[in-house]
């Protein structure tokens, strides 16, 4: 039984390695190849679309304010329609949510993006809204959803495999190093999504600039986020997002690196 457990176990992690490495899907956007398994744009599309309600849910449901939410809307579809977004395959749709405590924005497959009442009352201007906006846009674009649930896949995979490996039913001390795999293959997955986070900060650049706003805008969002913490339980947005000071280093690079020879006066701030 042990010499089957182990064979099984091989077939599942070669299968979970061909699956992830064995396809790339070029982005011309991002001008990468990118591993993101069987998952197509209109998948991508149709699983936000989906989990939409439920998320809106998961904070009060969607904000009341007519006005703030048209004024998200505004913001949101000129980033989409004067950039590079424009181009891609994905539907947007931006949701106000009706949370004055949760500082936090996030975007779901396909183009569906969120943003708390908590964060854009922390945001003093429209270009300040355009820079969140922008980072969320970027990732969907960026196929930062579907790269990660290739990732999961293969996670799931190789942890399934580990465990037929290692788990014995009649040894119950071997649950332990089962445990231990699946931990790993969380942190794993953990630390690709911060590397997420710092490209759509250089792709939110260049989408705010597009669209006519000033990109400096991203790092006095940087800022206000940071002061937002004063000192007691950070923000959620922290919680999926590196720390701003790590961040504001790399956005004014990208800032350099497109607009050489300083940003274009007149931007939208």
């Amino acid at each position: 039984m042990g010499r089957g457990r182990i064979l099984i176990a091989l077939v599942v992690a070669v299968i979970s390695l061909l699956g992830y490495y064995g396809r790339t899907a070029f982005n011309p956007i991002t001008e990468e190849k990118q591993r993101v398994g069987s998952i197509t744009p209109e998948q991508e599309v149709a699983l936000g679309v989906q989990a939409a309600p439920e998320m809106a849910q998961q904070f009060g449901g969607l904000d009341p304010d007519p006005e703030a939410q048209a004024l998200v809307d505004q913001v949101g579809g000129r980033l989409v329609s004067r950039s590079v977004a424009a181009k891609s395959p994905y539907r947007f749709e931006f949701h106000l949510l009706d949370d004055p405590q949760t500082v936090n924005a996030f975007a779901l497959p396909g183009g569906q993006i969120f943003i708390t009442e908590g964060l854009l009352r922390q945001l003093g201007t429209e270009g300040q809204l355009a820079g969140v906006l922008g980072h969320e846009i970027a990732h969907v674009v960026a196929r930062h959803g579907a790269e990660h649930i290739a990732k999961q896949q293969l996670t799931q995979g190789l942890t399934g495999a580990a465990v037929l490996a290692t788990y014995d039913p009649n040894d119950p001390s071997s649950r332990g190093s089962a445990a231990v795999a699946a931990m790993i293959g969380q942190l794993v997955t953990m630390r690709f999504g911060r590397e997420d986070e710092l490209e759509s900060d250089q792709l939110g650049v260049r989408f705010t600039g597009e669209a006519g706003y000033d990109p400096r805008a991203l790092i006095a969002v940087m800022k206000v986020l940071a002061q937002s913490s004063g000192g007691e339980r950070q923000p959620e947005f922290f919680s999926t997002h590196p720390n701003p000071e790590n961040r504001v280093a790399r956005i004014e690079q990208a800032i350099r690196e497109r607009y050489p020879e300083g940003v274009t006066e007149g931007m939208e701030r």
